[in-house]
């Protein structure tokens, strides 16, 4: 079965190989097709839909059904790179407390770890998929999501178990913070060769990924050696790379995700010439978070000066329960462009394929006849109306 979507005010491919004809300046270099119309087939219990045909709508072909979308834009779903969304319980409080002035240095990770621990499967379970449809009604249809509030051998391998029933983007984060347990139990040495030890074992069969709180400002995180020897072991362990890096200060997170070859380094708020010269030389995307600097009242990432540097760039949200809980791509979309020196255009291509990139993925933050059909509709005739209208509810992954 094929379906014609017509009534496409604005596509928005993302795609490099999308030769422009018309459109704004302001949309230049995000493969924008006026008026046009997607074919899509495919789909069923073994296989995602895929995009069959993209074009003019006037030139469209035949399809077994079709849909008018009235004059709406259309783009790639949003590729949300960096979430934590397997956690219970409630951190308003410190939210509260932060905007009075309270510092921000990640001790009330210790918070979540408890509330998630005592919560059962079942309470996870709908936590994550309420989770996972509220980012879906806002354009998101990949997402990453991180362990690390389990902090334990049994709770990070559920952790991973209860993602994995919604993405194959599944991070390891037993390296999140020195729980106050293990501290008190055999101190930080004990517990890193726990998490590079049995831990990992443990996780690594559901995992794609490995991750750190590489943050030598923080008390809870991990220096730099103690960073390395977690990416080496996960290595070693077949788990691709990521990084939590230069959050809270000047740090060696970004040498580190370069030198090793981590596939994104996060954060990215401190950067040294070296640091950025050290990443434009590289393959690894600097994901940026501003839900993170909306939250804590910390200073934005410079993205001009990555982005003029010719660092790859990626948004996200870091969806959490201490410092963004925010499951919205438009919102860090509108952030980026409004504190951090994106145009929309940049915005939005960070969000669709420069969160691909972050994952590594082909498939996925663009539209291209044979890749997975996975759209988002903007209730306006421009991708421009995002950051535009801030705070509106106007984009939504097309359910197809």
């Amino acid at each position: 079965m094929s379906m014609l979507i017509t009534g496409i005010r604005e596509l928005v491919t993302c795609d490099d190989t999308v030769e422009e004809t018309a459109g704004s300046p302001l949309t230049e270099g995000l493969g924008v097709i006026p008026d046009a119309a997607v074919v899509i087939g495919g789909g069923g219990e073994d296989a995602a839909p895929a995009v069959e045909w993209i074009g003019p709508a006037d030139q469209a072909p035949d399809a077994d059904w079709a849909i008018d979308l009235g004059g709406k834009a259309v783009l790639p779903g949003f590729v949300d790179s960096h979430s934590h969304l397997i956690f219970a319980g409630d951190r308003s409080a410190e939210f509260a407390a932060r905007m009075t002035g309270q510092a921000y240095d990640g001790g009330g990770i210790a918070v979540t770890m408890e509330a998630t621990r005592e919560a059962s499967d079942a309470t996870l379970r709908a936590l994550i998929q309420a989770r996972v449809a509220e980012m879906r009604a806002q354009g998101t249809t990949t997402v990453e999501i991180k362990s690390g509030y389990g902090l334990d051998v049994e709770h990070e391998v559920r952790a991973l178990r209860l993602a994995r029933e919604v993405t194959t983007e599944t991070t390891f984060l037993g390296a999140h913070v020195v729980p106050p347990d293990a501290r008190e139990a055999g101190g930080r040495a004990a517990y890193l060769d726990l998490v590079c030890g049995e831990m990992l074992a443990a996780c690594a069969p559901s995992a794609r990924w490995i991750d750190v709180f590489c943050e030598p400002a923080s008390p809870h995180a991990f220096d730099g050696e103690e960073s390395r020897r977690v990416l080496e072991a996960g290595r070693d362990a077949g788990l691709g790379l990521r990084v939590h890096g230069n959050q809270l200060s000047h740090g060696p997170g970004v040498q580190l995700a370069v030198e090793l070859g981590a596939a994104s380094v996060d954060h990215c708020t401190f950067l040294s010439d070296e640091d950025v010269d050290a990443l434009a030389g590289s393959s690894t995307v600097a994901t940026l978070l501003p839900g993170v600097e909306f939250s804590t009242r910390q200073p934005y990432p410079d993205a001009r000066r990555l982005i003029d540097a010719g660092v790859a760039v990626a948004l996200a949200t870091d969806c959490n329960p201490g410092t963004c809980n925010s499951s919205s791509m438009p919102l860090m979309i509108a952030l980026a462009v409004r504190e951090m020196g994106m145009t929309p255009a940049e915005a939005l291509r960070a969000a669709t394929v420069g969160g691909a990139r972050a994952l590594r993925r082909d498939d996925v933050g663009r539209i291209r006849v044979g890749q997975r059909a996975d759209l988002a509709v903007v209730d306006a005739p421009s991708v421009l109306h995002i950051p535009y209208r801030v705070g509106v509810p106007i984009v939504r992954a097309l359910e197809i």
